[in-house]
């Protein structure tokens, strides 16, 4: 008897902790699960739509078991600001995920890292050296050489007032500026072809993209006696660092490091880059309104010159509300990339615990209703009082995440997609093709490394002719 006794005493002091634990645990609310699937079966083919519906009967704050993860999604600003600012440092890590494809060699993307002193030092790469002002800047003439050149392409077009597939155009257009601010100036031969290039990028190709980048890095290792510093691409910055780099936490900095760059830098900015442009040509051709003060603030701005240069997107006001009002509509990552929690904390009085995954739809955030008036619609003025920016300090737009984790790139992506709108609205007046009106321009989505417009925008460019 002594020994059950004994075993009594062992085994329900922890057995009444648990059970204690368990009752004082205030998760968020959320909808019921299946077994293992957990509530898989609940998301459709648009996440974010499905989750900000059920966002609607269950709060901003809800739990769900994606497969058998526990996952919180938070669907209002005012619960981001809480996980973005209040409890960056408890929620900044990443859920370890290893890039998929047919790769012949073995890297973790950068962008999912776990929290770290390897996590820190990559960061500091990218926001010191790679994206810096400084840098960002010095490929200034590649973009506008680029956007020259997609001009001078629809002005073709114009001539015979044909369609132009823009969404076409516009991916063309992305993919050549992040190709040649990587890479350098245009190679020649069987060693490098931009137009393969493009092929393989939009493909999503991961075995022939590591060959591609071993192929550039390889005669960019050839070229590096000849070159002056103004002349140096990013591969050119990223080798430099290769022979520089001491060990961090056991970890070297190598060439299988310079292609998990290169593979964020493209796949996280030529499509996000191009998906905000079409969505931004899309809006003000079903809004003429906007279209036409776009176009007058440029056009008044600019005068009789032809062309919008980087020097001038400052003055152009209108504009940047546009794009504020493209990015919260149609933000390019509707879902931010999932964070993991590593310690205990609490969001709207709810308890978020180690290893849970966290999401922040901040498509539904755009649409809160008690933050913006008529959040359906397309009104660029609502910007007007410049107190909302898309940095990192306004939770009710967040395009680029924020804390710890934003994106280090959001100068070099702002700049392109100014850039580019400028000279299109400047340069030529927009049409639909024939038969069609402004309600029928179709706004359906899918889902990819992006949110993208479904179908193709098509316009029917007219040259602009200056008085």
């Amino acid at each position: 008897m002594s020994v059950y006794i004994l075993l009594a005493c062992l085994i329900l002091p922890p057995l009444v902790l648990l059970m204690k634990r368990k009752q004082n645990k205030h998760l968020p609310p959320g909808p019921p699960k299946l077994p293992i699937i957990g509530n898989l079966h609940q998301l459709g083919a648009l996440s974010h739509r499905s989750l900000w519906k059920l966002s609607k009967k269950y709060g901003p704050v809800i739990q769900m078991h994606l497969g058998g993860v526990p996952t919180v999604i938070v669907s209002s600003s005012e619960a981001a600001k809480q996980v973005l600012k209040y409890h960056d440092i408890d929620s900044c890590s990443r859920p370890l995920l290893t890039t998929t494809g047919k790769l012949s060699y073995n890297y973790i993307d950068i962008a999912f890292v776990p929290y770290g002193n390897y996590w820190r030092e990559m960061r500091k790469i990218s926001v010191l050296e790679l994206f810096s002002t400084k840098r960002v800047q010095s490929f200034r003439y590649i973009r506008e050489q680029e956007v020259a050149l997609l001009i001078d392409s629809i002005s073709q077009s114009s001539l015979s007032s044909v369609t132009v597939d823009m969404s076409e155009k516009l991916v063309s257009l992305t993919a050549s500026m992040a190709c040649k601010s990587a890479f350098g100036k245009k190679f020649e031969g069987n060693e490098f072809d931009e137009g393969k290039f493009h092929e393989i990028l939009l493909e999503k190709s991961f075995h022939d993209l590591d060959g591609f980048y071993q192929q550039v890095i390889d005669q960019h290792l050839k070229t590096k006696e000849t070159k002056q510093e103004e002349e140096e691409d990013i591969i050119d910055l990223l080798l430099k660092l290769e022979r520089n780099q001491t060990e961090v936490d056991g970890v070297r900095f190598s060439q299988n490091h310079i292609k998990a760059i290169l593979m964020n830098l493209f796949l996280a900015g030529v499509d996000p880059g191009a998906t905000t442009m079409i969505w931004a040509m899309t809006e003000p051709v079903r809004n003429p309104r906007v279209m036409k003060k776009a176009q007058e603030e440029i056009r008044t701005c600019v005068g009789k010159k032809g062309k919008v240069n980087e020097g001038e997107l400052e003055q152009l006001k209108y504009l940047k509300m546009v794009v504020k009002e493209t990015m919260r509509l149609h933000p390019p990552g509707p879902l931010l990339l999932p964070r993991e929690t590593m310690s205990h904390f609490k969001i709207n009085g709810y308890d978020i615990y180690p290893k849970t995954r966290v999401h922040v739809n901040i498509w539904a955030i755009g649409r809160e209703p008690d933050v913006w008036k008529s959040p359906e619609e397309y009104i660029p003025e609502r910007f007007e009082d410049g107190l909302i920016d898309f940095k990192g300090q306004n939770y009710e737009l967040l395009p680029f995440g924020a804390g710890r984790r934003g994106c280090p790139g959001i100068y070099m992506g702002v700049t392109m997609v100014e850039l580019a709108l400028a000279n299109l609205m400047l340069c030529f007046d927009w049409k639909l093709p024939s038969g069609m009106k402004e309600e029928d321009v179709d706004m359906e989505e899918v889902a990819g490394l992006a949110v993208y417009k479904k179908l193709p925008l098509k316009l029917v460019p007219v040259s602009y002719i200056y008085h």
